[in-house]
Order: C-alpha cells, then structure tokens, then sequence
C-alpha cells in the first residue's frame, strides 16, 4: 500500500500541472468558445523564461530572495512576461478573426502554437536545458511510511491554493459575474454594460499566466525541459479539459488530477512505455461514454 500512496502522490504532482494548464483551456472556451492551441506553448515559453533568470541570475536572485524567494522570483517574473505575451498573441492572431467564424481562428491558435514553438527553437535551441539542481531543494519527508518531497508538496499545495483563488474570483466576485454573463450571452452582456474587451483581457493575460507558473514548476520538478514540452502537455491538459467538461474551471483541476492519478497508476501496474497511450484510451472512453465530460460543460453558472 506504501507503493500505492506514493504512486497517488506523484500522480497527483503531474496531474496538478495538467490541471493548472486546463485552466487556461477552460476560460478560453467557456467564453470565446475557442480552443487556443497556443496555450501549451505559453506553458514551454514560461518554462524557458524561469530557467533563464536562474541560470544567469542564480547569484543574485537568491542572495537577494533567499533559495524558496528566488524560485518564487522566476514563477512570477515568467508569469508576467507571459501575461504580456498572451495579450499579444489574442491582438495579433485572434481578435482580427473573430467575425470570421470558429474554424479560421483553430487555424490561427495552431499557426500561433507552431511559431511560438520554433521561437523557442531558435532562441534556447533543440537541445534539452537543465535547470540548476542546485538550486531546487531536494528534501524528503516520510508520512505514515510514505516518502514526499518537499518541492511535491509545495506544488500541490501552490496548486490548490490558485485554483481556490480562480474559483472565488469567477464565482463571488462582480468581475467573476460579468464573466459568466459573457460566457452565456456576448450581446445580451454588452447591452447591460459589461464590457467585453476587459474580459478578454482578464482571459488572455491569466491563462498564459498560470501556463507560465506551471511551465517553471515542471522545469523544477523534472529538471528538464524542451521545446516540444508545450505540445506535449498541452494536449494532455486538453484531454483533462474533455474528462472534466470542457468550459469547467473546478472540472479542468480535477480532469487533470485525475488523469495525472491514472496515468501513474497505469505507469507503475502495466507499462511506463505506455502511459500516454492510457490518456488518449481515456479520452475515447469519456467521448463515447460521457461526451460532456465527468462534471459536465460549461454552463452560465459554470464559466
């Protein structure tokens, strides 16, 4: 049973990355009704930018911040190159064609997913980069017989914490109101006031945002990133946004828990070799099964 709680814990870790990642997904559709494939790439550009100042400010961030100040320092100077980013990418590759209808702007987010790609190509290179281990604690604590790290539950913990803030802002605040009114009705909303721009602004800079949290939270929990990182769990956090109900903030978190759980079981009972092959058999199974999802879409009280 041991074996069988670490291997929770761990599948809980990765499925709070593709979780967090979800989110972005989620807000995106529930109120455009678009699938931004570019937002796995804001997740790799955010993991690059925080391997970036701990490599060439390693010295200074943490004489500065102290070691858990200086990895906080990257998370949040990544986030918000990343806010900048995401605005960008809606006003260059998105909001130009919008009156053109749902299909161009897919093509779009995937043009914008391949060239953001191949910026990171370009400027870090094909090669995998290594963030700094020694500047990641490597501290182990036993629970009950069970082995955590430290750095687990610190991600676990952060990853919680953001979903439990998200989750308040969109549902008790009046920002979070005009929010769901958006999502149920554009129109009907701009008649009473609200005003659209803002809320596509909010979207746009949070979820790049917490893609770039997530992208330096992976760079610390596997050491290694690529280019390619974002494609990769990208669409493992799309599947997430399907198992949960596309359009489904608390659904997307717990997709993504849930597929993270599986998928480490699987890699432990059956195969490692096939773990990705359990979430796309997990994803068939839900779209034939369960269509809408395991807590079902987006509704105007669900943005």
């Amino acid at each position: 049973m041991q074996v069988v709680f670490e291997q929770i814990i761990n599948g809980l870790t990765i499925g709070s990355f593709y979780g967090l990642i979800a989110l972005g997904y989620s807000m995106v559709y529930g109120v455009l009704k678009l699938i931004n494939f570019a937002h796995g790439d804001f997740f790799a550009l955010g993991s690059y930018l925080g391997y970036t100042l701990l490599i060439f400010g390693s010295a200074f961030v943490t004489s500065l911040f102290g070691l858990w100040g200086g990895m906080i320092a990257a998370m949040l100077v990544a986030a918000i190159c990343l806010a900048f980013v995401g605005i960008l990418v809606e006003r260059v590759a998105y909001r130009p064609i919008y009156p053109a209808g749902r299909l161009p702007a897919v093509v779009s987010a995937l043009g914008a997913s391949i060239i953001l790609q191949n910026v990171i190509m370009v400027i870090w290179g094909p090669r995998y980069q290594a963030y700094p281990a020694k500047l990641i604690p490597n501290i182990h604590l036993q629970v009950w017989g069970v082995h955590i790290t430290v750095l687990q539950l610190v991600i676990l913990l952060l990853s919680f914490f953001i979903m439990a803030v998200l989750y308040y802002i969109i549902q008790r605040t009046t920002f979070g109101a005009a929010i769901r009114a958006s999502a149920m009705d554009r129109d009907t909303a701009a008649l009473m006031g609200i005003n659209f721009n803002k809320v596509i602004f909010f979207i746009f800079t949070l979820g790049p945002a917490l893609g770039a949290l997530t992208g330096v939270m992976v760079g610390m929990y596997y050491r290694q990133i690529s280019f390619t990182m974002g494609w990769n769990y990208g669409l493992k956090a799309f599947t997430a946004t399907i198992l949960g109900g596309i359009g489904n903030l608390p659904g997307a978190m717990f997709g993504g828990l849930i597929l993270g759980v599986l998928e480490m079981l699987g890699a432990a009972y059956i195969s490692a070799a096939w773990k990705d092959v359990f979430v796309f058999l997990i994803l068939i199974m839900v779209l034939i099964f369960r269509p809408t999802g395991l807590f079902g879409e987006t509704t105007a009280e669900k943005v």
